[in-house]
């Protein structure tokens, strides 16, 4: 067992795109689990577009010189409680560290399914996929046939939201994203029917030539300009579901879109946002959801994996560039052979 742990720390606030000197690895003495609680060595970390929101000063953001948070899982490797036994598998919060203490309440067991690995449980089965699960049935309240437009489709839950609809049935599937070989990997592998890199004009112009018949519904992960096309495409009672506003996260002097507040009200269009973490209690109907799909085969997991906790800010950073397709998930180097 390594007598040292890591936890990486935000030392400065960015204005802007955050760069790596935002950030520090500082190393301390493996922490002792007290009673009642128990030591967990993490092994896959999530990092995800909320995570630079965080970086600002906003009410529960991260505080400097403190270690972050994220979605982990990890082995329970010293137990100073019954309820946690050593050699669990089990998810927590306190990512952004090699070691964590935690306490029974602050875990979740998962369970093991037949053919599925753990990282599934950082993408479609964690909170990306209920991201995407809680937006189409909850929000949408996506019925067959309908179409779809997705912005940001090649990230965590683009990817994730373009194959649960067409496991719900969908009609028409359409992406945005930044690049061409992107595009390629969602028309061929995702399940989209026309993908657009939006570099390539005005937004509006570019999702009216790939649905050119319109949309019934909308699940926005970017905002700014693909935000304001979405509306004028779509149809009569179109439904906009608002997941995240990536375009603005590291520009926040940027001004606002020109959205056709007429539009909305002439459609009938309903926005709704959405936090992820007010339906946690759906987790479960997630699971009898897509985990036959993914024993089946017919649901596949769209992930980037990133080896060594040494190179977590690099796939933050990455991810904020849209490196990544799918989820972007960070390996311990002794998971990367299992």
């Amino acid at each position: 067992m390594n007598e040292t742990a890591l936890t990486v720390q935000q030392t400065a606030r960015p204005h802007g795109f955050p760069t790596a000197d935002h950030f520090a690895f500082v190393e301390s003495p493996l922490p002792e689990p007290a009673a009642g609680s128990a030591l967990v060595e993490n092994l896959y970390w999530s990092v995800d577009p909320y995570h630079r929101e965080m970086m600002d000063d906003v009410p529960g953001g991260f505080a400097l010189d403190a270690p972050l948070e994220g979605r982990t899982i990890g082995r329970v490797i010293a137990s100073r409680t019954p309820r946690l036994a050593e050699g669990e598998i089990v998810f927590h919060r306190q990512g952004w560290r090699t070691h964590a203490v935690v306490g029974p309440e602050e875990i979740r067991r998962l369970p093991r399914f037949d053919g599925v690995p753990l990282t599934a449980y950082l993408s479609v089965l964690g909170g990306t996929g209920l991201t995407a699960y809680v937006g189409l049935t909850r929000i949408a309240r996506l019925k067959g046939g309908e179409d779809l437009f997705v912005s940001g489709a090649a990230g965590g839950v683009g990817t994730a939201t373009g194959r649960f609809a067409g496991l719900l049935g969908a009609g028409r599937l359409v992406g945005s994203t930044g690049s061409a070989a992107k595009a390629g990997h969602l028309t061929r592998e995702v399940g989209y029917d026309a993908v657009f890199d939006y570099h390539e004009g005005p937004a509006a112009d570019l999702l009216g030539k790939a649905a050119p018949d319109g949309i019934d519904v909308v699940v926005d992960n970017v905002g700014g300009d693909q935000l304001a096309a979405a509306v004028g495409a779509l149809r009569e009672f179109g439904r906009i579901v608002r997941v995240g506003t990536i375009s603005q996260y590291n520009t926040p002097g940027a001004p606002s879109p020109r959205i056709d507040h007429a539009a909305v009200v002439e459609k009938s269009i309903r926005l709704e946002g959405f936090l992820v973490s007010n339906y946690r209690d759906l987790q479960e109907e997630l699971y009898d959801f897509a985990v036959p799909h993914l024993q089946s085969g017919r649901l596949a997991l769209d992930e980037t994996v990133v080896d060594g906790f040494e190179r977590i800010v690099d796939a933050f950073l990455g991810m904020l560039r849209g490196d990544n397709t799918g989820k972007i998930i960070v390996r311990d180097h002794t998971q990367a052979h299992l």
